[in-house]
């Protein structure tokens, strides 16, 4: 169980791990918290934001739209490997989730099958949505999927996690695809060997 990092410490872990990392607006202060509290945290969430084009991604992604209140997540991560901070508290993105993944995160073990949408994930993961179309033909540029390792890395290495508290969208709620174009055991090994 840990509780969320500062503003200022969550900027510093990104910057520190060698992101290049862009403020938008008054990111600290914009969150969901009258909705419902964020912590404990226990993890990071990664997905793919089904847009084209940084700008139109990063606006999305930090206004939300009718539906769905903004913002959808901590930071997006852009193409060229940009970390755009858009939101810090509790931000609309993981939704509802399978408890058993929860208990296996904070466990930092194998993940189970996730078949239930029960927990608040909202509450306990941090976001990081990542400009990509996400039909499993938009590229991946290499300088993105290092961004999105060193972000979930920075995260993990400032809180003590292993690269097992990293899981991906379809890993937590049933029905959910992203991210799609590249395995979640992939980056994780990734993030297991930049924090060694």
């Amino acid at each position: 169980m840990a509780s969320p990092l500062s503003a200022s410490d969550f900027l510093a872990a990104l910057r520190a791990e060698g992101l290049k990392v862009v403020e938008v607006g008054d990111w600290r202060h914009h969150n969901r918290n009258h909705k419902g509290p964020w912590g404990p945290v226990h993890g990071v969430m990664i997905h793919h934001t089904v847009t084209r084009g940084s700008a139109r991604t990063v606006e999305l992604c930090r206004d939300g739209h009718p539906g769905l209140p903004g913002p959808l997540c901590h930071g997006v991560i852009t193409k060229d490997g940009t970390v755009h901070l858009v939101g810090y508290g509790r931000a609309n993105h993981a939704g509802l989730g399978d408890h058993d993944v929860l208990r296996a995160v904070i466990a930092e073990k194998a993940l189970p099958h996730d078949n239930e949408a029960d927990t608040d994930g909202n509450r306990c993961f941090y976001g990081f949505e990542c400009e990509n179309l996400g039909d499993g033909e938009d590229p991946w540029p290499e300088a993105q999927l290092e961004a999105i390792e060193k972000a979930a890395a920075a995260v993990c290495r400032r809180h003590g996690w292993t690269q097992r508290s990293v899981i991906g969208h379809l890993e937590w709620q049933p029905g959910k695809v992203d991210p799609r174009g590249f395995t979640m055991t992939w980056l994780r090994a990734r993030i297991r060997d930049r924090l060694k």
